[in-house]
């Protein structure tokens, strides 16, 4: 466990991407099995335990502490495990003899039954310091926070194959010749990702030069997605020719991928989790061999609904009949994968999407059509078409491809672009702020901000974490201190009113109506663009002001 907490402890530490890099690969290196796995497993996302809550650790906690100094202490902190670990008093009388060992808490989390798990918690935390402590709880509540995603954790577990020269000849054979081992991609990896499970064997074998590589042709795997690169206006377009291009829309929902395949139907995230159970009724009524790239959304009489419609589907376990009438999901579809057993990714763009169209003319539905062409012949035709396109709020920009482009995985630079329309901006004041989590904790960095009724006070629209700098942050933090008129638990109420306030230019994908808001409306994707420090409170918009907007924008227009 040791190892195991000094690498999340170091990983939260290290801002640079290739230093976490070499901190994971170096780890999986070093570390034997079982354990590796697991890490792996925890760092990927792939590993929770259904008995474990953090309901668990709280009773736990408030048997050895005072609760009011824990709640305090929490508040201030901004983080439940650190807090915990910080402020655990070890009873001597239950300490263990040694440490336990990542795969031996992970191996008893899995077999224990709810009523021992906080027991064994309280024991481990007995028997560890306060880094081993910090991590522990951060496994069991799998919420790491270390600034790693799966695919970065996946690429350093393919930095571990050890790169050698070729071998000699053989003494007794001086015409065979030694091979060296081929270097893998992290997209080698996530094609036989969910042919593995953890702790991962086979995979070290493989990635070690100790066995062969995983079956990668199970039917109803995931293929790793495709990304685009945001394209840079002032030198891209110069060097770009448009007859190279197609242009599509980029639709206002989530990328998925879906799979059917001897039998087996699955629905993927573009990260590969599968999402197939919240969906019964769209892998219901698609019918068709093969494996497609495309855009999961609500779709009524062929007409787009807006994004707020489809997250009344997402994150959910089970999904009621009422709500899959409500809201029919369906797939546009971008790309086509494999077709009848055949892998097709390794074809140019051009005739992938010839068959694509042939593909869905066989088994289109309401439930799943072709995402359309966009005609253009110079990038100006496109820039005016991205600035109001005619098919409304339901498209968020355009995708730029190279006609001879195979799919492949991973964001490569130049084969696809992204040009997304520019976001909306509204002037609001800050209204209440909260400690951020991590190595944001000791800030006030999650700002709640508000626009002008017609009565004269402050509502609420919505919040941001990001978009500033860390001394504008500073700059925020300090302001927020200052003028705090006040507390609730780790929240801060900060003056505003129409004399002194602090104004934030805001910048958002979209407006959805919610009746969870005092508004009645919600941002989406949020971020301060500007601090205004020069702009009176009273000068920042009003609700009226957001409420046309809104209407604007489910008419199909909003920024002209």
């Amino acid at each position: 466990m040791r190892a195991f907490a000094e690498l999340l402890d170091r990983l939260s530490l290290t801002p640079s991407r290739n230093g976490k890099l070499v901190l994971v690969r170096d780890y999986l290196r070093a570390a034997p099995d079982p354990d590796r796995g697991w890490a792996l497993a925890a760092l990927t996302g792939d590993l929770s335990f259904a008995v474990a809550k953090p309901a668990m650790i709280r009773k736990a906690v408030d048997a050895r502490v005072d609760p009011v100094l824990f709640r305090w202490s929490r508040d201030y902190v901004g983080d439940m495990a650190e807090t915990v670990a910080l402020i655990w008093p070890v009873d001597p009388s239950r300490r263990r003899n040694r440490e336990p060992e990542l795969s031996e808490v992970v191996d008893a989390l899995r077999e224990a039954k709810r009523g021992e798990v906080q027991g064994l918690i309280e024991g481990w935390l007995d028997a560890l310091d306060a880094q081993g402590r910090w991590a522990l709880l951060k496994l069991v509540t799998g919420a790491l926070r270390v600034g790693l995603s799966a695919r970065l954790a996946k690429q350093a577990a393919a930095m571990i194959r050890p790169q050698r020269e070729p071998l000699p000849p053989d003494p007794e054979d001086p015409a065979e010749q030694g091979a060296a081992l081929e270097a893998v991609d992290a997209s080698d990896i996530e094609e036989v990702w969910h042919a593995l499970a953890p702790p991962y064997a086979d995979l070290f074998a493989w990635l070690e030069g100790r066995g062969e590589r995983p079956d990668a042709e199970a039917p109803g795997r995931f293929r790793p997605v495709m990304l685009a690169v945001a394209i840079d206006e002032a030198v891209d377009f110069a060097r770009l020719d448009p007859a190279d291009y197609e242009a599509e829309w980029k639709w206002d929902g989530i990328r998925v991928q879906a799979v059917i395949e001897q039998g087996e139907r699955r629905l993927y995230s573009r990260t590969g989790d599968e999402i197939s159970g919240a969906f019964p009724d769209l892998m219901a009524a698609l019918d068709f061999e093969g494996a497609i790239d495309g855009e999961l959304l609500v779709i009524r009489d062929g007409q787009v609904a807006p994004f707020g419609d489809l997250q009344q589907r997402l994150n959910r376990k089970s999904v009621s009949a009422r709500v899959m009438a409500d809201y029919p999901a369906a797939i546009r579809a971008y790309d086509l994968l494999a077709e009848d057993g055949e892998d097709v990714r390794a074809l140019p763009l051009k005739a992938r999407r010839s068959r694509l169209e042939s593909f869905i003319r066989r088994h289109g539905s309401d439930r799943l059509d072709l995402s359309p062409v966009v005609d253009f012949a110079r990038w100006d035709d496109l820039a005016g078409l991205r600035a109001d396109p005619p098919v409304g709020a339901a498209a968020e920009g355009l995708m730029l491809k190279r006609w001879d482009s195979a799919y492949v995985a991973g964001r490569p630079k130049g084969p696809w672009f992204k040009w997304k329309r520019d976001p909306y901006r509204l002037d609001a004041v800050l209204m209440y702020a909260q400690r951020g989590s991590g190595k944001r904790s000791s800030f006030y960095s999650d700002y709640t901000f508000g626009v002008w009724t017609g009565e004269g006070t402050l509502t609420p629209v919505g919040k941001a974490y990001f978009g500033f700098t860390d001394e504008e942050l500073k700059q925020i933090d300090k302001f927020v201190r200052d003028h705090t008129t006040e507390r609730f638990g780790p929240v801060r109420q900060v003056r505003a009113d129409r004399d002194f306030g602090l104004v934030f230019e805001v910048a958002f994908e979209g407006l959805q109506r919610s009746t969870r808001h005092r508004s009645g409306v919600a941002m989406r994707f949020p971020r301060i663009g500007r601090i205004r420090w020069d702009k009176p409170a009273r000068e920042a918009d009003t609700l009226e002001t957001v409420q046309a907007l809104l209407e604007r924008i489910e008419a199909g227009g909003g920024r002209a």
